[in-house]
């Protein structure tokens, strides 16, 4: 059996690459990176690590690599594979979809065996946003042909892989703490189920529990910690203040998340409570420029932020601390971060509150956008009395 995986980075080796390596895949990685792609190439294998105590680690074999400027070598890879899998980035996805058109449309000519495709990526409907870009270079012939065979099932992952350096390139280190959901419904025919893979009938619910309390409570940690002058989240997760920031908004997000899927609310409880724990872990060192990064992106109207807290005001769920959250990532001003430096102009520019209405698409006369606002001269009086000092 054979896989084909864009991205040869940390998450797609210590994840994806592992996972499917594990259920007996030969696994072809496709990167840009031609450093990486050579060393896959001529090593064929990789270490994982844990961080944990005993540093636990596998050997990852049956792996190479594709330079992925080589269109027509990517395209031959996907005829022949068995399974597709990204881990490259939401934005990302329009870049490599005409490889993976080019793929299917030789895959077709020549029979065509049914082929998931899964975007393995930190976005609700990832997989159905990579069918969109893929068909943007398909006929309408193509297309109605790739319908019967190609399936793009959509999948929600969970795997905190912090930025690091080894002295082996290869090597990755990743929390114990792993989880891969994918749409079973999407899935055609005979399939080589993925080992560690939990396949449901109903994704969203499982998409929207991990955003909402996963990239929403790790986030938050990122941007509250920030302003508290840390430099890693584990730092950030030893002050009790940012602690209560974290919790309260998941508290907040969970509560809306228990009414509007009917999760067992004690389950859920737990739930949150080993997402804190996941945080703290002393054996990984995550930077808090890492996880908040591209605040534009975390502050848009549908994703880990803005979203939960419509979501629990619709419910009549109040939400001080998500709304305080939506105000520090307005304050996260990390000049190497060109999201970070284009929110920071646009503030400096046109005010704070034209910014909210611009990248939460909270319009002036929103209750929420008032509390955004309202949060927003709080933490920066804030900020100005803590240099005073």
């Amino acid at each position: 059996m054979k896989a084909v995986h864009f991205g040869a980075g940390n998450i797609g080796r210590g994840f994806i690459g592992l996972l499917l390596s594990k259920s007996g895949y030969e696994v072809t990685f496709v990167d840009v990176n031609d450093t990486l792609v050579e060393l896959l190439r001529n090593k064929g294998q990789y270490k994982v690590t844990l961080a944990n105590e005993q540093a636990d680690s596998v050997i990852v074999e049956n792996v190479t690599a594709i330079d992925g400027k080589n269109t027509a070598l990517v395209a031959e890879a996907i005829a022949d594979a068995d399974i597709v899998t990204t881990a490259v980035g939401v934005s990302v996805l329009k870049h490599i979809a005409g490889a993976i058109a080019e793929g299917i449309a030789l895959r077709l000519s020549n029979g065509g065996r049914p082929l998931p495709i899964i975007a393995c990526e930190n976005a609700i409907g990832g997989s159905t946003q990579l069918k969109h870009h893929v068909y943007e270079h398909l006929s309408e012939a193509m297309k109605v042909q790739a319908d019967q065979t190609v399936v793009f099932p959509d999948a929600a992952v969970d795997r905190i892989v912090p930025l690091q350096q080894h002295d082996d390139p290869l090597l990755v280190t990743v929390e114990p703490f792993f989880e891969w959901t994918v749409d079973r419904s999407a899935i055609r025919g005979d399939f080589h189920k993925i080992h560690g893979v939990h396949y449901v009938d109903q994704l969203l619910p499982y998409i929207e529990r991990k955003l909402f309390t996963v990239n929403t409570g790790h986030c938050i940690a990122a941007y509250q910690g920030f302003l508290s002058g840390y430099e890693t989240i584990q730092q950030a997760m030893k002050d009790p203040a940012v602690i209560a920031e974290v919790k309260g908004a998941l508290l907040e997000s969970g509560a809306m998340l228990v009414k509007t899927y009917s999760f067992d609310e004690a389950s859920h409880q737990q739930y949150i409570e080993q997402i804190l724990e996941r945080f703290i872990n002393p054996y990984l060192t995550d930077e808090i420029i890492r996880v908040g990064r591209s605040p534009i992106r975390k502050i848009s109207p549908n994703d880990r932020l803005v979203k939960p807290a419509l979501m629990a005001y619709k419910l009549d769920i109040p939400v001080p601390h998500l709304t305080r959250a939506i105000a520090a990532a307005l304050l996260f001003d990390e000049g190497s971060d060109p999201e970070s430096a284009e929110l920071q102009t646009y503030i400096r520019e046109h005010g704070v509150h034209a910014a909210i209405e611009k990248f939460t698409e909270l319009s002036s006369d929103h209750p929420l956008h008032a509390q955004i606002s309202t949060e927003y001269a709080k933490l920066t009086e804030q900020r100005s009395q803590a240099s005073a000092k």
